[in-house]
């Protein structure tokens, strides 16, 4: 049960409990966590256990997002859980989401479409919704930034941002 929050937070709970184990006893005595000695710590547990938070972070994210989206119908709420999606379950299941969308005046949409297909590697769609964006942008710094996303992919935006 990779995929769920609470497996991957005990696992984070285990692991990190376990990289204090060496610094727990001095000479058979317990040692209470103030007195332990931190290069005593399993900095390759702890990573590890981190990483599992992080993972754990994720899914439940995901998970509350699609009750929200269950809750309200909102396609725009729906666009924040394809967000999280593509952070916890892969880019392309992100994209999945967000493609189902009735947002097509809905910059957001856009601009977030954008993101994922350029981390796809799909550059030419990726410049084709950072440009219908463009379109749909009141926001100066928005535009900025937009406009910079578009220059890295080698995209032309003169004139786009004003239509």
């Amino acid at each position: 049960m990779p995929d769920e929050s609470e497996v991957q937070g005990l696992l984070a709970l285990m692991l990190l409990l376990d990289a204090r184990r060496e610094s727990r006893f001095r000479d058979g005595e317990l040692v209470l966590l103030a007195d332990q000695d931190p290069s005593r710590l399993d900095t390759a547990e702890i990573a590890d256990g981190r990483t599992a938070l992080d993972r754990a972070w994720r899914c439940s994210a995901a998970a509350l997002y699609g009750e929200l989206s269950r809750l309200t119908g909102s396609p725009v709420v729906e666009l924040n859980r394809a967000i999280a999606v593509a952070e916890a379950q892969g880019l392309q299941a992100g994209l999945e989401i967000a493609d189902r969308l009735p947002l097509e005046d809905y910059r957001y949409l856009h601009s977030t479409r954008g993101e994922l297909l350029r981390r796809l590697g799909r550059t030419e769609e990726a410049r084709d919704a950072y440009r219908r964006a463009l379109t749909l942008v009141h926001d100066d710094a928005e535009r900025r930034l937009l406009e910079r996303r578009l220059a890295e992919l080698g995209g032309a935006t003169a004139g786009l941002s004003r239509r």
